[in-house]
């Protein structure tokens, strides 16, 4: 039998990411702001460069996400 309060913090080392991914968009965000501040004319491509890079490091929490619920609910 497995031992459930090991599966339980493995589960909450496995949520962790979203730490990061948090702090990273919050980084991209203010970088983009600046971006802007100095070049408003490229407003658009910021934008969109901002977005699609926030889209991609959001997978990262969401892979967490899915490897905590396998954890917590397949073991």
């Amino acid at each position: 039998m497995t031992d459930v309060g090991l599966i339980a913090i493995a589960a909450g080392i496995a949520i962790c990411a979203g730490l990061g991914t948090a702090i990273g968009e919050g980084i991209a965000a203010s970088k983009a702001v600046e971006a802007v501040g100095r070049n408003p004319e490229a407003e658009g491509k910021i934008r969109t460069m901002m977005i699609l890079g926030i889209a991609l490091s959001e997978t990262v929490a969401i892979y967490g996400l899915l490897v905590s619920l396998i954890l917590l609910f397949v073991y």
